[in-house]
């Protein structure tokens, strides 16, 4: 029985550190901008297109907000910037890499 490989790094699926050294790759950048009638919106940006559809899910899941996942960006309704670096962390994100503004 042989195991699949991973075409990118060449070891085994289960020793894989693909998905690691993409998340360590990009900076993470967690902001607001103000839209329609005053509204806040929380805006991540540096998700890899890859994972950003489950990202938001999860985001959207542990805050309790409506959101999506558009043009490589994570965009949450709401001020949630303290909390998303805390989630993201769980998640497995550096938090060195994180840079809340």
């Amino acid at each position: 029985m042989s195991e699949e490989v991973c075409p990118t790094c060449g070891l085994p699926k289960s020793l894989c550190v693909c998905k690691l050294i993409e998340r360590e790759a990009e900076p993470i950048k967690i902001y607001t901008v103000i839209r329609k009638f005053k509204k806040k919106m929380t805006i991540v940006e540096g998700i890899d297109k890859k994972s950003g559809k489950s990202v938001s899910k999860e985001l959207k899941r542990k805050l309790a907000c409506g959101g999506t996942f558009k043009e490589g960006k994570v965009e949450l309704q709401g001020d949630h910037r303290a909390r998303v670096k805390e989630l993201l962390v769980k998640m497995g994100y550096d938090e060195d890499q994180i840079e809340v503004s």
